[in-house]
Parts: C-alpha cells; structure tokens; sequence
C-alpha cells in the first residue's frame, strides 16, 4: 500500500493542469494556424471545437459547471453575458455579419469547445490546485495566450476581458451554462 505525501497530493493536480493547457492552447494556435489554409477555415472550426470538448472527458458535470438547475436564469445569465460582451460592437458603425450557415455551425461547436477546455476542465483543473481565484486568472491568461495567433495584438485587452468575465461568472456562480450562451451569441453575432 502507497502513502500519498503531500507534495505528490500537489503534484498529479498540477500535473493536470499542465497537460490540459499545453494540450488546450496546442489546439487553439493549430486551428489557428490551420485555419488560415484555403477551404480549412470551417473543418478547422469543428475539429478544433471538437478537440477541444474533449477535455471534458473524466470530470463530472458539476465539477464542469454544466448542471441543470434553475436553467432558465442560467440561459438568461448567457443572454445577459453576450450583450455585455457585444458592447463595442454595438456602438461600431456597419451593417450585421453575413456569413454561411456552415461557418455559423462550425462558430457554435468551437464556442461550446472552448468554454468546455476553458471554463470548464481547465477552469476545474486549476480550481482544485489553487482555489478560483487562481482559476479566474488562470483560465483568462491562457485563454488570452490561446487566441494570439488568431487575433491582432491591439484586439488582445478585449479577449482578456471577456475571458475574465466569463471566468468570473463560473467562479461566482458555479455555472458554464451561461458562459456557453454569451459565447455562442457573441460569436455569431461578430
């Protein structure tokens, strides 16, 4: 029979940690990077969402945040989160995105992608290591790394920002429905 030391006790989260971020930000900058070739824009999208909704893969739906209760006022949290995360863009000058119903498909499945790695096994992985507050930071500093292949620098602060939002509300809530919501919208709606 093995004694678990505390360094070990330490060690395998943290080790967890380290493995769901390289994995995480590996596929964000190669969807990016993939993305960028003739006709790959929409399979990078879906494959890299996919890859990325892996990552939930061994934690329960209540350490991801993706319980049921009171899912109404979760989705209206989701409504409520897009419109914040739509503010600059409401107050830009043009007519609303067009786009193909395929790209809108493939938005939808890296959005929900994303906020599972994100704000949900990473968010958890940390979470555990260090309590939320190292989730919130952590979570929005490796998503802010994770799209700056795909996204000019001088875009970078609003990334950070909407990261920090949407891990602020996991942390507070306890909640990734919402987050889910407010992407998915913010997404189709840029």
């Amino acid at each position: 029979m093995s004694r678990e030391t505390p360094l070990t006790a330490v060690a395998r989260p943290a080790l967890r940690v380290g493995v769901l971020l390289v994995y995480i930000v590996g596929v964000e900058w190669a969807r990016a990077l993939v993305g960028t070739a003739p006709y790959a824009a929409i399979p990078a999208l879906v494959l890299g969402g996919l890859a990325l909704a892996m990552t939930a893969w061994g934690w329960s739906r209540s350490s991801l945040g993706l319980g049921s209760s009171r899912l109404g006022l979760r989705l209206l949290g989701g409504v409520a989160i897009a419109a914040v995360l739509l503010l600059p863009a409401a107050v830009r000058a043009g007519a609303a995105p067009m786009f193909p119903v395929s790209l809108a498909a493939a938005a939808v499945v890296v959005s929900v992608g994303e906020e599972i790695a994100f704000r949900g096994a990473l968010f958890a992985a940390l979470e555990q290591v260090g309590g939320a507050p190292l989730a919130v930071i952590g979570t929005t500093l490796a998503w802010t790394a994770a799209h700056a292949l795909s996204h000019p620098p001088e875009f970078l602060g609003a990334v950070a920002a909407a990261g920090l939002l949407l891990g602020l509300w996991r942390a507070v809530c306890r909640d990734l429905v919402a987050p889910i919501v407010g992407h998915v919208i913010a997404d189709l709606a840029l």
